[in-house]
């Protein structure tokens, strides 16, 4: 039976900038006691109240009933219903009870979205409202993988960082990851064997970087890939097409959309990456 998600309030109690367009935002709260951990790329749901305030969040009841708790939300006045955006947990620090999550201080199109508004300005004291954590629904990798390959735009990055530390002694991972200028680069420590190859904005682009990149032939891998939805879907496909993975060690999410927001519908895209990724399962 699956564990319930929590659902709970956290309250900002430090905040660093990582490099000058992520900021990493330090959170407590009493219900993370029952934080427990479910893997290096967990995410979470964060809820950010429309007015600055304290969000307003259903119960989600006893039963951990999903489904329900989404459809109480969704029932929410618009004007009234807090925002809600889904981000990687970089560090859980069980002895002090603590949360790390990083925020990208991007600006898209149209203006900064309000996740990126609050992360810019947040202060001890701010409080949103989280639910989960919830593993992502991406394949594992087979038992006889002998290699990784993590790739991703700078959205990615909380999530390349929890993996790669997650990393046991022996094991390998090539990081592939693009990121605005060599500003933005990020230094991790790992037990296992890591390469890290950065692609800069306004030079060859992440997908050229994945193309050059030689990949271990002596042993089989598993690719992960996240970032934006376009960026990762010609990733997949370069790589199951022209390097002959199969599709099941192939990982991937599509963190944002480009010109869209979390709250705009699916597009046909959108709907055909939902599909496989169920496939996956």
């Amino acid at each position: 039976m699956n564990r319930p998600m929590l659902s709970t309030a956290l309250h900002v109690v430090g905040a660093t900038r990582v490099t000058p367009r992520m900021r990493r935002i330090t959170f407590a709260g009493p219900g993370l006691a029952g934080f427990a951990s479910v893997a290096p790329d967990q995410q979470v749901k964060l809820f950010f109240a429309r007015d600055g305030g304290v969000p307003a969040v259903p119960d989600p009841g006893p039963d951990g009933d999903v489904a329900r708790w989404y459809r109480a939300y969704l029932a929410v006045p618009e004007p009234e219903r807090p925002w809600m955006r889904s981000y990687t947990v970089r560090r859980h620090l069980p002895e002090t009870e603590r949360l790390e999550i990083d925020f990208v201080l991007h600006d898209h199109e149209g203006g900064a979205g309000p996740a990126t508004r609050w992360a810019a300005r947040a202060r001890p004291g701010d409080t949103v409202w989280m639910y989960g954590p919830a593993a992502s629904r991406r394949p594992a990798p087979p038992p006889e993988t002998g290699w990784k390959l993590l790739a991703g735009d700078a959205s990615a990055l909380p999530a390349i960082g929890a993996l790669v530390e997650s990393l046991a002694p022996g094991e390998r991972a090539l990081v592939c990851a693009e990121v605005a200028d060599a500003g933005e680069e990020q230094k991790w420590e790992s037990a296992g064997d890591v390469e890290v190859r950065w692609a800069h904005t306004g030079g060859p682009g992440l997908l050229d970087t994945v193309r050059s990149a030689g990949l271990p032939a002596d042993a089989p891998g598993y690719a992960w890939l996240a970032g934006e939805a376009s960026l990762v879907r010609a990733l997949r496909r370069h790589l199951m097409d022209e390097r002959g993975l199969d599709r099941r060690t192939v990982a991937f999410t599509g963190y944002w959309r480009r010109h869209l927001t979390q709250d705009d519908a699916l597009t046909e895209e959108d709907e055909a990456d939902r599909t496989e990724a169920m496939r996956q399962d």
